[in-house]
């Protein structure tokens, strides 16, 4: 059954639900809402919470106004109740006049504030009260969109999906999900994607977010049980040249910088192999320290590789690391390897490779593409986006005999929390930044501020900088009420003067589109990006030192927190401004933390804290491992069942042979294949 075996759905709404990935009736099963729309009773009118999404009930006292305002058509009305009164207002819906007559009564819903004293809503939705009666109580999903392609028109074919579909195996040890009373697969995803209650829909999550973690779990423990205390090939002793070259060094390595290379060299020295995360705040000069591992197993006589996430950062690494070679005269070769090269060049690079010829390879995934052969590899250095499946792996054994490991993570995990996520690992933490930065300035400000915060933009554009604006959204959503890049981005070209350049980012693009996008941007041709949360983790660009999150109420704080860590890389002064929508007591309490603070340790305890099971309005909120349902902040506990239950499964059933966990064993495979987390 295809798509277009749906009602509704022919060959140009099938290549509308293409765009959003979703080719085929299971795609549309796991196609899970990003968000909800919760219909709570309705509030008297005196009683509303400024800056949140409420219902009120109403009776309309005069008739529907429409005039015209700078070419836009605005609809308002007044309503009111018992305790209060309330000023209603549309754009572009003259047409509600015909609605909104004298002495009617409706339930309206939306985003609630003030003005001038005055109670307000904008663009309330509209029901009666017998509608908005069958509603109560319930949530309707909110799903990611394109243009043409509306929020009911995906709810229409996943309800009809949810009555044909058929559903895998269960690969969850039925022992487990009674212990831990866990839903079935056919009411999780159900209740995902349609709960009846704010409890529905917990239970669906907890099941689906369970899923996840207890797979990343039953990975990282059957690794750990394989690599633990395995002996290595590769004895690296201390160097005393890399003893002058950190004494050398134009500055000073901070306690955390000494303390996480004191780890590294030991452990590359212990005669076994080095599983080791390096876990350090956004700036706090992780990069340093993996350099000096690399030089160290180089001058050893054996080859070194840094995987990097884009092309740029893989470029920049490769500059930087070749002229402290050339500056300290070690005699040592690096070598690029990205996709973008031209054959007769990865040619050239592969032979060099191969001959140890090259010391260091730098590069992305396509250094472990099979047409690279080391000849000596040692030592691999990868970002947290790339840690390895275990075709991956397979591919590292063979190529390089079990090296030593080093991942680089530049999210802020307690370390409770890192001993779950990291079970296989050691962990170093850099807790503080390199003496030569300056704090980053930061302001939390509601939508008033918007004019003043271009303004500012533009004097640091006129000073050289440049600047990142962040939204929630790729494309418009019919739901929801936030800033997406596409209409921003035109929106900007009418504000800024024409000789600045403003171009967009984000997830959708090709990777090709992105890197050359923040290629352009790294050289100045471009003074504001426009762009999701992609560029949380990326390149290095230290002329940039304005950073605006548009909706910020909507992103966890530790999230806030990566994305800041864009600007504030240089000797300029940098900024930061969390532009809150919601204007709400709660949002202002949140966003003050982040403005108090620029320590990513402390921040994630603070969001720790602050958002229990409940809180599932908002955008996705720790983008470093990659989950589609669970959250390391929010499901800690969940994640702690899960590591138990990987470890008990393992240790009565190490090989997964057992006919119960026959299906499980099937689908940790292609887990493993499929994934980077490892």
């Amino acid at each position: 059954m295809t798509l277009t075996d749906l009602k509704g759905i022919g060959p140009k709404t099938e290549k509308l639900f293409n765009k959003l990935g979703i080719f085929t009736i299971q795609d549309l099963l796991y196609f899970f809402p990003n968000t909800y729309l919760n219909y709570d009773q309705p509030v008297p009118i005196e009683a509303i919470n400024e800056g949140e999404i409420q219902a009120v009930k109403g009776i309309v006292e005069k008739d529907a106004s429409v005039i015209n305002l700078h070419g836009l058509n605005m609809t308002t009305v007044y309503i009111h109740d018992i305790s209060g009164k309330m000023k209603l207002t549309w754009f572009n819906a003259p047409f509600l006049r015909n609605t909104l007559k004298s002495g009617s009564v409706f339930v309206f819903m939306g985003k609630t504030g003030t003005y001038k004293g005055q109670k307000t809503m904008n663009q309330p939705k509209i029901f009666t009260p017998q509608d908005y009666s069958g509603k109560t109580g319930t949530l309707e999903p909110v799903y990611s969109q394109v243009k043409g392609l509306s929020n009911t028109a995906i709810l229409k074919a996943v309800r009809q999906v949810l009555e044909i579909a058929e559903y895998r195996p269960d690969f969850i040890p039925s022992a487990i999900r009674y212990n831990r009373g866990l839903l079935d697969m056919k009411a999780a995803i159900s209740g995902i994607h349609l709960p009846k209650s704010m409890d529905d829909f917990r239970k669906a999550r907890e099941r689906l977010a369970y899923n996840e973690l207890f797979l990343f779990s039953l990975a990282l423990v059957k690794k750990k049980n394989s690599t633990e205390e395995l002996k290595s090939a590769f004895l690296i002793k201390k160097s005393k040249r890399i003893d002058e070259f950190i004494k050398a060094l134009p500055f000073s390595l901070t306690e955390g910088q000494k303390q996480a290379v004191s780890d590294i060299r030991s452990d590359m020295s212990s005669g076994f192999i080095m599983n080791r995360l390096l876990q350090g705040d956004v700036g706090s000069g992780k990069t340093i320290v993996s350099f000096i591992a690399c030089l160290e197993a180089a001058l050893n006589g054996h080859q070194a590789a840094i995987m990097a996430p884009t092309e740029i950062l893989a470029s920049q690494h490769y500059d930087k690391l070749k002229k402290i070679i050339d500056d300290n005269v070690f005699g040592l070769n690096v070598v690029l390897i990205t996709g973008s090269l031209k054959a007769s060049e990865k040619k050239q690079a592969y032979l060099k490779i191969k001959s140890h010829e090259a010391d260091i390879i730098i590069g992305t995934h396509a250094l472990f593409q099979d047409a690279v052969e080391y000849d000596d590899l040692a030592l691999v250095v990868t970002d947290e986006q790339h840690r390895f499946g275990v075709n991956q792996r397979k591919t590292l054994s063979g190529k390089g005999k079990n090296p030593h490991t080093l991942v680089m993570s530049a999210t802020p995990i307690p370390r409770t929390l890192a001993i779950l996520l990291y079970a296989d690992m050691q962990v170093s933490q850099i807790k503080e930044l390199p003496s030569n930065r300056l704090p980053i300035k930061n302001a939390v400000v509601n939508t008033d501020y918007r004019k003043n915060a271009y303004k500012f933009i533009y004097d640091e554009i006129k000073k050289g900088r440049q600047a990142y604006i962040i939204c929630p959204m790729v494309e418009e959503n019919d739901m929801l009420d936030l800033e997406n890049v596409t209409d921003y981005v035109t929106k900007l070209r009418k504000v800024f003067p024409k000789e600045v350049s403003i171009e967009k980012l984000h997830g959708k693009m090709k990777p090709k589109e992105k890197d050359a996008v923040m290629d352009r941007f790294l050289h100045k041709e471009i003074d504001i990006l426009v762009s999701t949360t992609v560029v949380e983790v990326g390149v290095d660009v230290p002329n940039s030192t304005v950073m605006m999150v548009e909706n910020a109420e909507r992103f966890g704080l530790a999230q806030l927190h990566q994305l800041r860590g864009r600007v504030g890389r240089s000797g300029y002064q940098s900024y930061c401004i969390f532009v809150d929508s919601a204007d709400s007591k709660k949002s202002k309490e949140r966003l003050q933390i982040l403005a108090s603070s620029n320590d990513g340790f402390h921040i994630a305890e603070e969001d720790l804290k602050l958002r229990g099971p409940g809180d599932i309005f908002g955008i996705r909120q720790s983008g470093a491992l990659d989950f589609n349902i669970a959250d390391i902040y929010q499901d800690k506990e969940l994640l702690k069942k899960a590591s138990e239950d990987a470890v008990y499964v393992l240790r009565s059933d190490p090989e997964l042979n057992e006919e119960e966990n026959q299906v499980l064993r099937s689908r940790l495979e292609l887990y493993l294949e499929e994934s980077y987390v490892l």
